[in-house]
């Protein structure tokens, strides 16, 4: 079978505000260790927005390919790999460190998945449950592991006694976490300030299950309302994608002992930054930053949606054509979307 010699390629462009198609030529040949993938499906997170409307904080290549979501199949692999065989269901995964321990993340600082074929290090790749769409499988690396990691709090074990968990807003992540949550039995609250975003949330629970939901537009003190929904207790895991400006509210629906999980930053910078000293010792309150999760955290993640069986397809908002991909991230950066922007390929 000849192979692919060039691939369709997204990069940012040269004024950082916008992404550009062209293509460019794939390697004449495998070295042992690589594995050449077909991409088919991307999904977008807000990183990968962010870079391009000057609100990411983290450095990143400038010129680079964006996203780091991807659902793809094997072509061909080099001489020495065993994990893989052409055909295999794979992502890549978000982050890994170099021979010269460098941390790098796809999409970021090294180059991520928008394109139709690329090359990768077998170490990098993760086999995908069978059962998923390619669209599905896409949104898994960051979004799902990032979900998977914040429940998880440092220990699987110790996320086995959380009975309650918050997510705060209907992006990728919290939908994900909301269906980790439901697939472990943990009890899902979920918030936003659009009430038609909260009704379709319902419907990805099973008959038996509860979506509890609250408008913080409405409910300006939400962490009140948390406390009545768990009866005074607070919540065992909160997931943070606003950043420090609710840290304050984070901590009042917290329980003792609780976690919170710092996974974004949509609420920006605030004038003044909250002072958490008190309130973590107060509560016994372990607070992480989570920067998505280890290969190791991603099959974990995909052995948990393989044995439930998970369906994935509810939280993807809406699909976009390759050629259309500008237009996605500009639907995304909207913030119209609930649940995940998808780039079928």
């Amino acid at each position: 079978m000849s192979l692919p010699t060039s691939a369709r390629v997204y990069r940012r462009t040269e004024d950082g505000k916008d992404i550009e198609l062209s293509t460019e030529d794939l390697p004449k040949e495998l070295t042992p260790t690589q594995v050449l993938i077909r991409i088919h499906a991307v999904s977008l997170n807000f990183r990968d927005v962010a870079m391009l409307n000057d609100r990411y904080p983290v450095p990143a290549d400038h010129r680079g390919i964006p996203c780091s979501d991807a659902g793809a199949t094997v072509v061909a692999v080099g001489s020495s790999v065993k994990d893989f065989v052409a055909g295999d269901h794979v992502s890549p995964t978000f982050r890994w460190t170099t021979e010269d321990g460098v941390m790098r993340a796809l999409g970021g600082d090294f180059d991520g998945v928008l394109r139709d074929y690329a090359v990768f290090e077998s170490d990098a790749l993760v086999k995908n449950p069978e059962y998923l769409t390619p669209e599905e499988a896409s949104l898994i690396p960051c979004a799902g592991v990032t979900a998977w990691t914040s429940l998880a709090q440092d220990d699987w074990k110790k996320a086995d006694k959380v009975k309650t968990a918050l997510m705060e807003g209907t992006g990728g992540v919290s939908l994900f976490a909301l269906l980790i949550c439901l697939a472990k039995n943990i009890t899902p609250i979920i918030t936003s300030s659009s009430d038609d975003k909260l009704a379709g949330l319902q419907k990805l629970a099973d008959a038996d299950q509860k979506v509890l939901a609250i408008n913080y537009r409405k409910t300006p003190d939400w962490a009140e309302e948390a406390l009545k929904l768990t009866n005074g207790q607070g919540v065992d895991a909160l997931v943070n994608s606003v950043g420090a400006s609710s840290m304050d509210q984070n901590f009042k629906a917290l329980k003792k002992f609780g976690t919170i999980s710092l996974v974004g930053f949509l609420g920006g910078t605030p004038e003044k930054m909250p002072d958490v000293t008190m309130q973590i010792l107060t509560k016994s309150a372990h607070v992480q930053g989570i920067a998505v999760g280890t290969k190791e955290d991603h099959q974990d993640l995909c052995k948990l949606l393989g044995e439930k069986k998970v369906k994935l397809s509810p939280i993807i908002d809406k699909v976009f054509d390759f050629e259309k991909s500008s237009e996605a991230f500009k639907y995304l950066y909207s913030g119209a979307h609930v649940g995940k922007v998808v780039i079928k390929i």
